[in-house]
């Protein structure tokens, strides 16, 4: 690793694969001393403003967000939480890492499949393609796979 590791952002979103890209997040934190902070993006449609009220989606977020803040008690590490309401989360995430000054986005990912091929998904695409930091795919085994 060239550059020192001070921040690192992972993404969650309420799925199985959210605890391993903590858990890396949190190994990582303790080797390089980083503060973690972990951000769950509520997709708001169009039809709607961004700062509409969704109870049901604020509810996962919620979840997911105190399901990450286990996993790091695990490991003894803290972690700075945050929600976020934003058209797309791919966007959201790029922008958040500016923001914050991250070094490192720990992304977890699914192995799911599309039309029979595998399939990384929008929001990690964008993220690869427009962060201007380093990036880790952390992806759940073949064995776990969804489909869509």
């Amino acid at each position: 690793m060239t550059k020192a590791t001070s921040r690192i952002l992972v993404p969650v979103k309420g799925q199985p694969d959210d605890d391993e890209a903590v858990r890396l997040a949190c190994v990582m934190a303790k080797r390089h001393k980083a503060k973690i902070y972990v951000v769950y993006v509520i997709e708001v449609p169009r039809a709607l403003p961004l700062n509409a009220d969704l109870p049901e989606e604020l509810h996962q977020a919620e979840l997911a967000l105190d399901r990450a803040e286990q996993v790091a008690d695990e490991f003894n590490c803290e972690i700075e939480a945050e929600l976020l309401q934003a058209r797309f989360a791919g966007p959201a995430i790029a922008d958040e890492a500016v923001d914050k000054g991250i070094d490192l986005i720990i992304v977890g990912i699914p192995y799911r499949t599309r039309l029979g091929d595998f399939h990384l998904g929008s929001t990690a695409t964008y993220v690869l393609k427009n962060a201007g930091c380093r990036i880790w795919l952390c992806r759940d085994a073949i064995g776990k796979q969804e489909t869509s």
